[in-house]
């Protein structure tokens, strides 16, 4: 089934169904009224939504009406937990490849993770606002997952029964804080402001054959002022899937219904070419990884950072052409005085 929180003036908006071509939807009203109340009481009332999700799909809604995208927050509007891992060791190789340092034997055994804000998430459509673009603004496109509870210990494959919905997410990085903050030890925090969701979570059963032991095996696409930039496949290359992400959060702790977690920026190899050289025809879901690769072969970064009035557009289609999760489609804005 397919979820999603339409913005009526609250915090955390009115959960709808939406159907499988994101075409129509309908009010959970007399089922749930917020999502985290789904995740609270999976169980008894996930079941009463998939038949409210059924009967739309064959189109016998009686109050049905038209899916806007524009009217969505991100599907959990705030969340308990928001961890965002580095799943695709690839991006991580390649960042400090850039730099001329390698990557610690340790992080192909475990994995990196941070705590990120999670009270004030961005819907598909709001504006991305920033207070000056010298802080080297960026998009990050990443797949996440909605966890029920998961307990402390739990293994990697107890943890992906955890898993209740998935989405597709970008992870807003604002790159020239970075270097400053991890210098003091302790990590992101001013350099990561709020995090988009695309308008629906997605239970995982929606996925069929392309859900596979913890990962998503379709193409996530991402198009920056109207240009393709990636067509990165989410699936193959996550050396970490997401149970062990979820297993790897709940080593010491246990991870409760209502938390987020992401897979950091899906990250493709680059493929030799005959002359010698390398290229990556699947290009990037992150600028920084861009510029990466612009200094491992020219020496220097050519690519700017975002720019007042740039627009990103992210999505992930199936199989059969559709769209998955809808799409994130934002600009980034000065902060309003």
């Amino acid at each position: 089934m397919k979820l999603a929180s339409y913005k009526d003036g609250s915090r955390d908006g009115q959960l709808v169904v939406v159907s499988r071509d994101l075409g129509t939807a309908h009010y959970a009203t007399g089922i749930a009224d917020r999502m985290q109340q789904v995740l609270d009481d999976w169980g008894f009332l996930s079941p009463q939504l998939q038949d409210l999700y059924q009967t739309l799909n064959h189109g016998k809604a009686r109050h049905a009406f038209a899916f806007d995208p524009a009217m969505c927050m991100a599907p959990l509007p705030r969340a308990y937990q928001w961890a965002d891992g580095s799943a695709y060791i690839n991006h991580v190789e390649l960042v400090r490849a850039a730099r001329g340092s390698e990557v610690p034997e340790s992080f192909y055994a475990d994995p990196l993770m941070y705590q990120g804000g999670s009270d004030d998430f961005l819907g598909p459509c709001d504006d991305v606002a920033v207070p000056s673009e010298e802080y080297g603004i960026d998009f990050e496109a990443e797949m996440a997952v909605i966890t029920g509870d998961v307990p402390m210990q739990a293994s990697p494959e107890q943890a992906l029964d955890g898993i209740r919905l998935l989405m597709i997410a970008n992870d807003v990085s604002l790159r020239n804080l970075i270097p400053a903050e991890l210098a003091k030890g302790f990590g992101f925090f001013q350099s990561k402001p709020a995090t988009a969701f695309g308008p629906v979570a997605v239970s995982v059963d929606e996925l069929g054959e392309a859900w596979d032991q913890g990962r998503v095996h379709l193409t996530l696409q991402s198009t920056w002022n109207g240009r393709k930039v990636g067509m990165c496949d989410a699936g193959e290359e996550m050396s970490f899937h997401f149970g062990q992400l979820i297993s790897h959060m709940c080593k010491t702790r246990n991870v409760r219904a209502g938390s987020i977690v992401g897979s950091g920026t899906v990250s493709n190899k680059g493929v030799p070419r005959a002359d010698g050289g390398i290229e990556w025809p699947k290009g990037y879901s992150c600028i920084a990884e861009k510029r990466a690769i612009e200094t491992i072969l020219d020496g220097k970064p050519s690519t700017e950072f975002m720019k007042f009035g740039d627009t990103i557009r992210i999505e992930m289609k199936g199989r059969d052409g559709q769209s998955v999760f809808g799409a994130i489609d934002q600009k980034i804005v000065p902060v309003a005085a």
